[in-house]
């Protein structure tokens, strides 16, 4: 199954987007399939639902008198990675619970896995690293 590099796992979908602001997970997994050459990224949980189309928005929040508009958005993070091919999976089951429509709502690109497939496929990674 993998074509090169490491296996990312992502289970906490929300670090704040406050705190982080533009540097996120998904921003420092984009960079490392940058540096590595290509990934392969699980969503697993909540974090299932970055893998779906989703109504457009723009993310901005206001504090005071002030406008933050550079917090994370995502699904333009996994857009990014899987042009730049990176491997993005999703496990079945997590969509199961996400609703009867989610499957249809992938992003382009974006693989299912069976519950289970790709823990029983770690040897094949050169390395996994949970995020």
């Amino acid at each position: 199954m993998p074509d090169s590099g490491p296996l990312i796992i992502v289970e906490r979908a929300y670090r704040g987007s406050v705190e982080t602001q533009f540097a996120d997970v998904l921003y420092f997994i984009r960079e490392l399939n940058r540096q590595t050459g290509g990934l392969h990224l699980a969503l697993r949980g909540l974090t299932a639902t970055y893998a779906l189309e989703a109504p457009s928005y723009e993310p901005a929040v206001r504090l005071g008198s002030r406008r933050l508009d550079t917090l994370p958005d995502p699904r333009a993070s996994i857009r990014e990675m899987l042009d730049d091919d990176a491997v993005v999976w999703v496990e079945e089951p997590d969509l199961a619970r996400l609703g009867p429509t989610a499957r249809t709502r992938l992003l382009d690109g974006v693989r299912c896995a069976a519950q289970g497939e790709l823990t029983l496929r770690w040897a094949e990674f050169p390395r996994v690293w949970f995020m």
